[in-house]
């Protein structure tokens, strides 16, 4: 076993460390609820997974819950890399409708619109395998996928609209914009 050194500490290095520390903020409420509030016209509803030992099913849309408004036109999948950011883009006719089935991610999104009450706003919603559920983002809302897992994501999208090839309904901006105040974690591929 290993002999425990002082290594000439001085009596005051735990002030000095705890000065240059930064104390981690609240981010839940004593019951799990997320303290941080949902960007203007975001819903979330759990997609509940069902396990038996021949596998899993996940019910990922019906319109009988009453989630959007809008009814399903497009689906799509896409994936992202372990340490790989998509974004920043926004759309101005469509939301997006997001189900993750495989993986771990970040939506990021920033709600540059002046008349919503969360104008000005970062929102960070986690995605989860372990915890699936069905999220939309709203039209004019800029948003980024951040897969901080160890293997790709897997999402499923369901837009309020059909792609159009000849006009796509996607506006971009560089990851490191200063326009956006977030800054992605040092050693985060942008695509």
């Amino acid at each position: 076993m290993p002999e425990a050194t002082t290594g000439g500490a001085r009596p005051d290095l735990l002030d000095e460390t705890l000065a240059a520390a930064v104390r981690d903020v609240a981010t839940v409420t004593p019951r799990g609820a997320p303290l941080q509030r949902l960007t203007h016209g975001v819903s979330i509803r759990r997609l509940t997974t069902h396990v038996d030992a021949r596998g899993s099913v996940t019910e990922l849309y019906d319109p009988r819950w009453g989630f959007h408004p809008e009814p399903m036109v497009f689906t799509y999948a896409f994936t992202i890399r372990p340490g790989v950011a998509k974004g920043w883009n926004l759309h101005r006719r469509h939301q997006d409708r997001y189900a993750i089935l495989q993986g771990e991610m970040a939506l990021i999104l920033f709600d540059p619109r002046p008349e919503s009450p969360t104008c000005g706003e970062i929102c960070r919603i986690v995605l989860s395998e372990y915890d699936r559920c069905l999220v939309n983002v709203p039209e004019n809302v800029w948003h980024a996928d951040h897969n901080f897992g160890t293997r790709d994501v897997l999402v499923v999208n369901h837009p309020t609209i059909q792609y159009d090839h000849a006009a796509p309904d996607k506006w971009r901006l560089p990851l490191d914009t200063p326009l956006i105040p977030y800054r992605f974690p040092p050693g985060t591929q942008g695509g």
